[in-house]
C-alpha cells in the first residue's frame, strides 16, 4: 500500500501527456485526480494505522546503488514523520489538482501542467519516505526541478522564466551545503542509512571515520580542516540546515520565494502549503537527534528562524500583490517552525507545519479565486467591495485569516485541548516552547520568543489588511471588471471546503497526538520529544575503547547493534504508550514535563493578534483605506520595507553584477580574443591565408608555368651537382 502512495503520482506524471494527446486534456485531468485521490485515501489509512498501532516499517523496493562500502536501497520508510508528511502532501496536492481543473480551464497546455503537478507530488513523496540520505537527496532535487518547471510554466512570460531560474539558482546554493552535509555524514558514519546514523548519535556510539586510527564517541568527535578543528555533529547539522534554508526560503536564501508567484496560483499553493518549502522543516525534524547533540547548530536554527519570522512579516506589511502578501506570510510562518525546532520543540514545529498546510492552501486558493474572478488582477489597491460578488470565497478567506492570525480563547480547554483555530493552537505551542527554552538554557530562545510575538502582531495586521482591502469598502476595480466578473467554477470552490474544515479544527483534533499527552507514543521515536531523552538509553561508557579493534567492519557492527537495541527500546515504548498518562498543561511542549507559564505568556499571543487586528481596523475600515499610514511613501522606513530590505538590490550588487562582469570578460577576452583567436579561429584563418597564397600561384599563363618549371630544373640540377661534389 505504502509503495502505491509514492508511485501513483509518478504514474500520473508519466501518462498525463500521452493521454492528453490521445483523449484530450479532460481525460488527463480526471486520470491524475483519480490517482491523487487514491494516494490521499491510502495516506490517511496509513496515518490512522500508524497513529493507533504505532507502526514502524521500511518497505524495500529495490537496490539502487552499490559502490564499495556505499549501498543505497530505494525504500519506503513508514513512521510517524513520513506518515504525517504523506497526508499533508497527498491531501493538499489532490485538492490542488481538482482546483486546477477550474482555474486552468482556458490554458491550452493543461496536460503538461498536470504532468508537472503530479511529478512535483512524486518528488516530495520520495523525499519524505526516504530511508537514506541519497534517496532523500533525489527527492530534494526532484522537488527543485519540478518547482522550476511549474514556476516557469508560462514560459512565454520573461518574468516567469526569470523567476524559475532564480528559484533554481538560489536553491543550488542551499543544496551545495546539503550535499556537503551528506558527504560529511558518510565520512563520519560510513553509512548513509538513517537508522544507523541516528542511533549512533542517540547512543553516543563509537565511530571510526576514514583516516582515523582509533574509534571516538560520536558526540566527542572533532574533524580537522587545516589548522581548524570542528565538532563533527555541529558541522553536519549546520550543513544540513543550509540546505533547509534554501528550500524553506529562510533569511539570506529567501529571495526566490516571492518571485515564485509568477507561476499559476495552484502552483503557489502546492509549493507554499505542502511541498517544497516544508521540506526544510521536515529535514531538521527528521535529524533532531543530531541537533540535540549539537547545541550550536540548534542555536543557528533558532536564530535564523526567529529573524525570518520577523523579517518576512515586516515586508508583508506593505505588499500590494495579494499573492506576495501570502508568500511572505509563508516565509514568516516557516520561521516559526524553525525556531521551534531550534529550541527542541520538534513536535510543535511539525504540528504547525501540519496546520499551516490547511490554512495556507486555503488562503492561496482563495486568492486564486479572487484573481480569477477579477480578470487576473492581483493588486489589492484595485480591488475592494467584492464580498458581495464572491460571498463563498470571502467566507473561505475569512476562515483562513482567523486561522493564520490565531483566533481562539486562551486558557479555555474543551475535552482537554485548547479551544481555537488551527493556527491558534499550533502557534501558541511554538511561542510557549520558545519561552520554556529560556529556562532550559536554549540559546536565542528569548530572542525567538520576542521576535515571535512581534511577528504575530504584524501577521494579524497584514492578514486583515488583505481582507479589508480586497473585500470591504467601495470597489476600486475597473468598471468592466465589476460589470463582468469571471464566474468562479465549482471546481475552484469545492476544494476549499475540506481546507476550511482543517483550518478551523485540525489544531484541536490532533493537539494531543502532536504535542499533548499522547505525543511520545504518537511520534514513537521518529523525532526527539521533550522529556523523552532517557528512553533512548544512558550514555555508554567507553572504558574498553582501547580494546576496540580498528577494523571498520567492527565499528559498523557496533552501530548495527545500537540500531537493534533502539528497535527493542521502541517496542517497549510502544507497549508503554498504551498505559494511561496524566494530561500535561497547555504549555507542555511535545508532551514532555509540564511547563507552568505566567499568565502574561499565555495571553501574549492573543494580545498580539488583537493589537494587529485593531490596527488594521483603525486604518482600513475608517476613512480612505489607501491614505498614508504611520509609514508614508517617500520615508526611509517605508522604502526599506517596500523594497524588501533591499536584498535583491544587495545581491545584484554583490553577486549578480560582478558575475556578469566576470562572465563578459571571460567571454570577450578569454574565449573570444585568446581561445578562439589562437584556437579554432586562428587555425581556420591560417588555413584560409594558405589557400589564398596557393590560389595566387595559379595565374593561368603558360609562360609562368614554363618559368616555374625552368626554376625547378635549375634547382634540381644544382642539387644533383652538389651531391656529386
Amino acid at each position: 500500500m505504502q509503495a502505491f502512495i509514492v508511485l501513483l503520482p509518478l504514474f500520473g506524471a508519466m501518462l498525463a501527456m500521452p493521454i492528453g494527446r490521445m483523449a484530450g486534456a479532460r481525460a488527463t485531468e480526471l486520470m491524475t485526480i483519480a490517482f491523487l485521490l487514491i494516494a490521499a485515501t491510502l495516506s490517511w489509512i496509513n496515518f490512522l494505522d500508524v497513529m493507533q498501532n504505532h507502526t514502524k516499517d521500511v518497505v524495500p523496493l529495490f537496490t539502487w546503488i552499490v559502490s564499495g562500502s556505499l549501498k543505497a536501497e530505494w525504500s519506503v520508510r513508514i513512521d510517524t514523520m513520513s506518515s504525517v508528511m504523506m497526508v499533508v502532501v497527498t491531501t493538499v496536492s489532490a485538492l490542488v489538482h481538482i482546483y486546477s481543473v477550474g482555474y486552468m480551464h482556458e490554458d491550452k497546455s493543461r496536460p503538461r501542467f498536470f504532468a508537472y503537478l503530479s511529478l512535483f507530488t512524486f518528488a516530495m513523496l520520495s523525499l519524505v519516505t526516504a530511508d537514506n540520505f541519497l534517496q532523500l537527496f533525489f527527492g530534494w532535487e526532484g522537488v527543485g526541478l519540478a518547482s522550476y518547471l511549474l514556476i516557469g510554466f508560462w514560459h512565454h512570460k520573461k518574468s516567469a522564466n526569470d523567476a524559475a531560474i532564480k528559484a533554481f539558482v538560489v536553491n543550488r546554493v542551499g543544496d551545495f551545503g546539503f550535499a556537503l552535509g551528506i558527504m560529511a555524514s558518510f565520512y563520519v558514519f560510513q553509512s548513509i542509512e538513517f537508522d544507523p546514523v541516528l542511533e549512533a548519535v542517540r547512543s553516543n556510539a563509537l565511530v571510526l571515520p576514514y583516516g582515523f586510527d582509533q574509534p571516538v564517541p560520536i558526540q566527542e568527535l572533532h574533524i580537522g580542516f587545516g589548522n581548524w578543528s570542528v565538532h563533527a555533529l555541529t558541522l553536519i547539522g549546520i550543513l544540513l540546515f543550509i540546505g533547509a534554508m534554501g528550500k524553506s526560503a529562510q533569511f539570506f536564501l529567501h529571495t526566490w520565494l516571492p518571485d515564485a508567484m509568477e507561476g499559476p496560483t495552484p502552483v503557489s499553493a502546492l509549493i507554499h502549503a505542502a511541498t517544497m518549502v516544508t521540506a526544510g522543516v521536515f529535514l531538521v525534524s527528521r535529524f533532531s537527534p543530531i541537533y540535540e547533540a549539537a547545541p550550536n547548530a540548534a542555536a543557528m536554527v533558532t536564530l535564523i528562524g526567529a529573524i525570518t519570522a520577523f523579517f518576512a512579516a515586516t515586508v508583508a506589511l506593505l505588499q500590494d500583490d495579494i499573492k506576495k502578501v501570502i508568500a511572505y506570510s509563508t516565509c514568516s510562518q516557516l520561521g516559526y517552525m524553525f525556531f521551534a525546532a531550534g529550541v527542541g520543540a520538534y513536535g510543535a514545529a511539525m504540528f504547525h507545519l501540519f496546520t499551516h498546510a490547511f490554512f495556507k492552501a486555503l488562503l492561496f486558493l482563495g486568492s486564486g479565486a479572487v484573481i480569477h474572478a477579477l480578470h487576473h488582477e492581483q493588486d489589492m489597491k484595485k480591488m475592494g467591495g467584492i464580498r458581495t460578488i464572491l460571498p463563498a470565497t470571502f467566507l473561505f478567506m475569512f476562515i483562513g485569516t482567523i486561522a493564520i492570525t490565531g483566533v481562539g480563547i486562551p486558557g479555555l480547554k474543551l475535552f482537554g485541548v485548547p479551544f481555537g483555530t488551527a493556527g491558534f493552537v499550533s502557534k501558541d505551542m511554538i511561542l510557549e516552547s520558545a519561552f520554556a527554552g529560556i529556562a532550559e538554557g536554549r540559546r536565542f530562545a528569548g530572542f525567538a520568543f520576542v521576535m515571535g510575538i512581534l511577528a504575530a502582531i504584524m501577521t494579524a495586521f497584514y492578514s486583515w489588511r488583505l481582507i479589508f482591502l480586497t473585500f470591504y469598502r467601495r470597489s476600486r476595480a475597473p468598471e468592466h471588471v465589476l460589470k463582468h466578473p469571471h464566474h468562479v467554477d465549482n471546481w475552484i470552490l469545492y476544494p476549499l471546503i475540506p481546507l476550511a474544515f482543517g483550518a478551523l479544527f485540525a489544531g484541536m483534533m490532533f493537539f494531543n497526538q502532536f504535542v499533548g499527552k499522547d505525543a511520545a507514543a504518537f511520534w514513537n521515536g521518529s523525532i526527539v520529544v521533550a522529556g523523552e531523552g532517557a528512553s533512548h538509553g544512558a550514555m555508554p561508557t567507553h572504558e574498553g575503547a582501547d580494546d576496540v579493534t580498528e577494523n571498520k567492519d567492527v565499528i559498523a557492527e557496533t552501530i548495527s547493534a545500537a540500531t537493534t537495541a533502539h528497535e527493542t527500546t521502541n517496542e517497549v515504548e510502544a507497549e508503554a504508550a498504551h498505559q494511561p498518562a496524566a494530561a500535561p498543561a497547555h504549555g507542555a511542549a511535545d508532551g514532555g514535563g509540564e511547563h507552568h507559564f505566567p499568565l502574561w505568556v499565555i495571553l501574549a499571543p492573543f494580545i498580539a493578534m488583537s493589537v494587529g487586528l485593531l490596527g488594521a481596523i483603525a486604518h482600513y475600515m475608517r476613512g480612505d483605506p489607501l491614505r498614508p499610514g504611520l509609514l508614508r511613501e517617500g520615508g526611509m522606513i517605508y522604502a526599506f520595507l517596500k523594497n524588501k530590505w533591499y536584498f535583491d538590490e544587495l545581491y545584484r550588487l554583490i553577486f549578480l553584477n560582478p558575475a556578469r562582469w566576470l562572465g563578459r570578460v571571460l567571454w570577450k577576452m578569454g574565449d573570444g580574443k585568446i581561445i578562439d583567436r589562437f584556437g579554432p579561429d586562428g587555425i581556420s584563418a591560417l588555413s584560409a591565408l594558405g589557400s589564398r597564397l596557393m590560389v595566387r600561384l595559379q595565374s593561368g599563363y603558360i609562360y609562368h608555368y614554363a618559368f616555374a618549371m625552368l626554376i625547378g630544373i635549375v634547382i634540381l640540377l644544382f642539387m644533383v651537382g652538389w651531391g656529386g661534389l
